[in-house]
């Protein structure tokens, strides 16, 4: 049963993973966009993730989760929201551009490709972290099947 578990934490690693790489990306294409929807320059956006925890089958379960001494570990993250990152982006003067204020400055997105790039690394050695102990456990369960033969 834990090589299961195992695959499912993984997975939902994969899929956070994902979904970073994702918002990332809107980030990185959205750097020099400084008109929305809802007015003003495009705000870096960011996931946050929790972990996943999912409810005791016993009482004893129960019971060692509640005074802290659960043993279950590894079951997983989620991501719970996308943020937005309030910091205000650097003001340019460009009196000639559409989005200028009176003074002829315009905002531009504060979105820094350079912390963008770091962080979509990071994504994706994470994820190929995850793809790589998905691949072990499969490996592990072919295994331990050959033993039975």
């Amino acid at each position: 049963m834990g090589l299961f578990l195992g695959i499912d934490a993984s997975a939902s690693g994969l899929t956070a993973e994902r979904l970073r790489m994702d918002v990332i990306s809107n980030n990185i294409a959205n750097s020099n966009t400084t008109r929305t929807d809802r007015g003003g320059a495009y705000r870096r956006r960011f996931v946050v993730f929790e972990p996943r925890n999912r409810e005791p089958k016993s009482f004893e379960q129960t019971l060692m989760r509640a005074v802290g001494l659960s043993k279950q570990t590894g079951e997983g993250v989620r991501a719970v929201a996308i943020m937005e990152d309030d910091t205000q982006g650097p003001m340019v003067y460009d009196p000639g551009h559409p989005d200028a204020n009176a003074d002829g400055y315009v905002e531009k997105p504060n979105v820094n490709i350079v912390t963008e790039m770091v962080d979509m690394i990071t994504a994706q050695r994470a994820y190929e972290a995850n793809a790589t102990a998905i691949t072990a456990a499969k490996a592990m369960a072919s295994k331990a099947l050959d033993i039975g033969k």
